[in-house]
């Protein structure tokens, strides 16, 4: 078992540790440090059924959160719902609460996209009005208003005790009939992945972690929370325009890369990207991204024909999945690692990544 430290001290303990290394007269590590950095990072001392609770992003849930925390998921992702008539105050005692009852902290994470998502600005408690979409912003005053935009929002999120906003949207998207339009920038490739850049950097400076979504992008696809989106453009496209403002956010230094649930015949014609191996190559071997990949919502309609999900998502290469039944998606994922269907290793790689993004 892994003893309880924050994400905001291992942090400091890890970074303690590196300037201490590289400067004599920096201050040295206490054994204490030294201690909370190993014993956070030790993913060997972890039982299986920790490990495979830290692969889970879980939808909150209010009448069931102490059966789901008795578990010790590895995310925690809140709606509306979660946030509707509370105040400043309540909203940070219950996140709190959350962090209080996991021996590792569990990240806590929304959708504050702006515009037609707002998790946390719907609520006048919270925020004097409902954050616009990227576009409002961008014509406002450009990538400059975009990243005040991001930063004012990161101030919000992580005063509440919120650790990741699931955002940006790097989807490109210049038609305004697109289902994904009014949620994207709105604009070219090139001008989409300056403002992902942007946002990642204000984010990161303002202590948010962000994930870019949805990858390997939404293109002109009908909504996947009603049902299958196939998309048969060409893979030249996917690079030449769609992959370009995921690579900028990689290089910005994102936390999380989100997956979507579209089939991308030109990648895989046989299953959505979400649980599709040769999606995840691109992102880990072709752009080079080393860190948190997760699926969408594993309740969303796509999903529902497919069986064992949860473990198609985690053999596929995603580090966490997230999901609103917990306790069957952790049933199944634990009884395949047992029964030897998903290697160890895949687990202890996936729970390298997702120790490593919190800061331990």
């Amino acid at each position: 078992m892994i003893r309880r430290i924050s994400m905001a001290a291992a942090a400091a303990a890890a970074m303690l540790l590196f300037t201490s290394c590289g400067n004599d007269a920096a201050e040295q590590p206490t054994a204490e440090t030294e201690a909370a950095v190993t014993e956070a990072a030790a993913v060997t001392d972890m039982t299986i059924e920790e490990k495979v609770a830290q692969l889970f992003m879980v939808r909150c849930d209010d009448a069931n959160m102490d059966a789901i925390l008795e578990k010790q998921p590895g995310g925690i992702v809140m709606f509306g719902v979660d946030f509707e008539g509370l105040t400043k105050d309540e909203v940070k005692d219950k996140i709190e609460s959350y962090k209080d009852a996991c021996v590792i902290e569990p990240i806590i994470s929304v959708d504050e996209e702006g515009g037609t998502v707002v998790r946390v600005s719907s609520n006048p408690n919270l925020a004097g009005e409902k954050y616009q979409n990227p576009r409002y912003y961008y014509e406002l005053g450009g990538i400059e208003a975009l990243a005040q935009n991001a930063a004012e929002k990161s101030d919000l999120l992580a005063d509440l005790g919120i650790t990741m906003n699931l955002a940006p949207v790097a989807d490109v998207s210049t038609d305004p009939d697109d289902f994904i339009y009014d949620r994207a920038l709105g604009e070219d490739a090139a001008t989409t992945a300056e403002y992902v850049s942007a946002v990642v950097g204000a984010m990161k400076e303002h202590g948010m972690m962000s994930c870019l979504k949805h990858f390997p992008g939404y293109g002109g696809n009908v909504d996947t929370h009603t049902g299958i989106a196939i998309d048969d453009r060409p893979l030249d496209s996917f690079y030449e325009n769609d992959f370009v403002p995921f690579e900028a956010g990689i290089e910005a230094g994102a936390d999380a890369v989100l997956v979507a649930h579209n089939i991308v015949n030109s990648i895989d014609s046989t299953q959505p990207a979400s649980i599709s191996g040769p999606v995840h190559e691109i992102l880990r071997e072709e752009l080079g991204y080393d860190g948190i990949i997760m699926t969408d919502d594993m309740s969303m309609e796509a999903m529902a024909q497919y069986e064992t999900p949860y473990t198609k998502a985690v053999l596929a290469g995603n580090d966490m999945v997230i999901v609103t039944d917990f306790e069957a998606a952790y049933n199944e994922v634990l009884g395949a690692v047992k029964d030897g269907t998903i290697p160890e290793s895949t687990i202890d790689a996936a729970v390298e990544r997702i120790l490593e993004a919190k800061g331990y």
